[in-house]
């Protein structure tokens, strides 16, 4: 594996570097970093150059003041992508990392060969009550409690099974490490964000993995994928949000398959 930083758009981001072959770009969620694709790259670098990087705020990448955006993800993931030169690339996007590859297929369409969306949708707009109770649960246990308060919760939703345990308290060490600042601007990038009236014109081909148990239904998935003129809707049962770490050889098998077809 070859690791390095590059600047792109005035900060560091760290990126990964494994296999070689046809690109493929591994773009991570909210509160996460490149560690969290350590089940998914090495599989993937057995056919495919695997990238992965730390979005701004993230792991080791830098951690500028806020405010962030989608818009502003999307550019430094497509600055990385022209500046290692791997376009045009696959992409795989879970949870945030997904709305960044949906952000980066309307602003940036060229720079995608194929994509696959796991566990995210083109929007996130908080539209009752309860849905701003959440956005402000997660809000004040991170500045109330802390980072590891929000990754003991977090971690009961995701791995609930007395089998999760290990797996579990990983989530948790890391959780715990991330900049309280960095990740509630991450965090209010996502609140209010939607690309959904560009969905038609994505024309990529796009394999949207929805775990069955994930925080969004399949039912809002499979509508905005039939809107899509070149998508496809893969179920994962018995998975929650965390679906590349819970169901591995599930969600890797998935990705190969589509990536090789």
């Amino acid at each position: 594996m070859y690791h390095s930083k590059i600047r792109i758009n005035g900060i560091d981001i760290h990126y990964e570097i494994t296999g070689e072959g046809q690109p493929l770009l591994l773009i991570h969620g909210l509160g996460s970093s490149t560690r969290d694709w350590e089940m998914q790259a090495p599989v993937f670098a057995k056919h495919f150059k695997v990238i992965a990087f730390d979005a701004r705020g993230h792991g080791r990448s830098d951690k500028p003041p806020g405010p962030y955006s989608l818009p502003m993800f999307a550019d430094d993931a497509a600055a990385l992508m022209r500046a290692l030169d791997i376009t045009p690339a696959h992409v795989v996007g879970i949870s945030m990392g997904g709305m960044i590859a949906f952000q980066l297929a309307v602003d940036h369409p060229e720079l995608i060969k194929s994509m696959v969306i796991a566990n995210a949708t083109p929007e996130l707009v908080v539209r009752s009550f309860k849905e701003r109770l959440i956005v402000w649960q997660r809000e004040w246990i991170v500045r109330l409690i802390g980072m590891r308060k929000m990754g003991e919760v977090l971690g009961d939703r995701l791995f609930p099974k007395p089998e999760h345990a290990e797996i579990r308290k990983i989530f948790i060490e890391r959780w715990a490490e991330n900049d309280p600042r960095a990740y509630l601007a991450s965090m209010r990038a996502l609140v209010g964000w939607s690309v959904m009236e560009h969905i038609e014109t994505v024309e990529i081909p796009t394999l949207v993995i929805a775990a069955d148990q994930d925080y969004t239904g399949v039912s809002l998935k499979e509508a905005f994928v039939a809107r899509m003129p070149n998508a496809k809707l893969l179920v994962i049962e018995d998975s929650r949000h965390a679906t590349p770490a819970e169901k591995p050889e599930e969600f890797n098998q998935a990705v190969m398959d589509f990536f090789m077809r």
